[in-house]
């Protein structure tokens, strides 16, 4: 077994204890247990090799469950907790760019001393930025359930442990915050005014939304097309949606005339580059990572055995965050996606070689479908939507996703310093807007299957399936090769 091999069976072991844990309390006794297990079969059996490794990877996936217990056992217990349900009285520092509604902000709080986080809502003025100095007066609550959603644990993935609804808030100083964020932060929000004074709705709604990955703007109407069309990804800064994007990208500049080695650069360092323009958010940062590993797979012709820098990638992540398992959607997305460009994308490639490469039409089937193969089962189990065209509707929108981002972006930053030039600047992107809009509008007509109520067993179930397609397609593939 080879040293890539035995650390992708590490990586995999980790994240399989953060799995189980996630599901279920493992006592200390029973963790003992396995503990002791494992160093024997490392100790009594070290001349033999497979013996020695397995036993490492049983200390790796009882060191994925202690870490996942006790991050969460951290959170829990923190003193803030012992003050739910009471008014208090709290120093805090704005850590995050203030999340903007049409009435109310809402502002993630750490807390001095402590470093707690707590979330906030209040009027939408005065306003508050990043690194703004708060006293803050209120009740504090702990976040509730509401429609199905567990608003509580997607709080809690970010740290956040408690919320506090309209309190006093007295000003006392500005600039706690990151130099470095603050200065992103103020340029995203001037390219948004400035996006926002030469285009109006819907087009400005959906560009700031592919551009900065703010839905606020998005009516609820469209929300529901993208929904009822499988294209609420590109609303968002998703990892399906990057994922996607970095092998767009990378074939929409080899179409350009690009080198292979200057187009798999140049794709990495405006995908850099798109994260730090919307702030970088953990979010983006994940998904960004998982794009790049996929277009370095890609081009060191390593797609059969990318799976091993993607579990390395989700292993370290989970080590800093183990919650994101459990709780993030968009970090199942962008692992997923990328498993599904890694092992599928080659197929549909093969499957789809008589279709038309005009425009690069064959790669960008085969990379949406690769990418959603992997992910619906998430998809259909969180939002109980199937609509049955969406990898063809994602056809005929998802190669100008990186054109109008680029175009956007462009007009954007020049209507900041000439409202004139940012003005003729900004017709080839209100046009493609304008193209994706009419897609998705008509597309939203077409029938979709919903589910509601899916059973938790429906995830297992299918990606037990996919992992037996998917393997035996692998070695179908062995054996053409071999023919050869």
């Amino acid at each position: 077994m080879t040293p890539s091999k035995i650390l992708f069976c590490f990586c995999l072991s980790f994240i399989g204890g953060i799995f189980l844990s996630s599901f279920f309390s493992i006592s200390p006794p029973v963790l003992l247990a396995i503990l002791i297990f494992g160093i024997f079969l490392i100790s009594v059996f070290w001349k033999y090799r497979n013996f020695v490794i397995f036993g490492f990877c049983i200390l790796f996936f009882v060191f994925g469950i202690f870490r996942y217990q006790s991050f969460l056992s951290k959170l829990e217990n923190s003193e803030i907790k012992n003050f739910l349900n009471e008014n208090v009285t709290l120093i805090g520092i704005v850590d995050g760019e203030p999340s903007i509604r049409e009435k109310t902000i809402k502002l993630k709080i750490k807390i001095e001393g402590t470093g707690d986080k707590i979330l906030i809502t209040t009027r939408r003025y005065p306003e508050y930025q990043y690194g703004d100095k708060l006293k803050i007066t209120g009740k504090l609550e702990e976040p509730q359930a509401f429609e199905g959603f567990n608003y509580k644990n997607y709080l809690l993935k970010d740290g956040i442990l408690a919320v506090i609804n309209f309190p006093e808030i007295e000003l006392i100083e500005k600039d706690f915050g990151s130099p470095t964020m603050k200065i992103l932060f103020s340029f995203k929000n001037k390219l948004k005014e400035s996006l926002n004074s030469l285009i109006s709705p819907p087009q400005s709604a959906l560009l700031e939304a592919l551009i900065f990955g703010d839905e606020e703007n998005i009516s609820k109407d469209w929300k529901e097309k993208l929904n009822l069309t499988g294209t609420r990804h590109i609303a968002a800064v998703s990892g399906m949606n990057i994922t996607i994007i970095s092998g767009l990208i990378l074939s929409f500049l080899l179409l350009l005339g690009f080198w292979r080695n200057q187009a798999f650069y140049l794709s990495i360092i405006l995908i850099i580059l798109y994260i730090l323009m919307i702030g970088a958010p953990a979010s983006a940062i994940r998904a960004g990572i998982m794009g790049i590993l996929f277009l370095t797979a890609q081009h060191f012709g390593r797609l059969s055995s990318g799976q091993r820098p993607v579990f390395l990638a989700a292993a370290l992540m989970l080590f800093l965050n183990p919650l994101l398992l459990p709780f993030d959607i968009g970090f199942q997305l962008s692992f997923l996606a990328t498993l599904g460009l890694v092992y599928w994308q080659p197929i549909f490639s093969d499957f789809l070689k008589k279709f038309s490469k005009f425009l690069g039409l064959r790669n960008n089937l085969s990379t949406t479908l690769a990418a959603q193969t992997f992910t619906f089962p998430i998809l259909i189990y969180n939002f109980g939507i199937i609509p049955i065209f969406s990898p063809f509707i994602n056809i005929f929108i998802l190669p100008l996703i990186p054109l109008v981002t680029i175009f956007g972006f462009v007009f954007s930053f020049v209507g900041i310093f000439s409202q004139i030039l940012g003005q003729i600047l900004s017709w080839p992107a209100w046009l493609i807007s304008i193209y994706i809009l009419k897609v998705i509008g008509l597309s939203s007509e077409i029938p979709s299957l919903i589910f509601k109520n899916v059973h938790w067993l429906f995830l297992p179930i299918s990606y037990l399936i996919l992992g037996f397609i998917t393997w035996r397609l692998q070695e179908s593939q062995k054996l053409k090769f071999l023919k050869y």
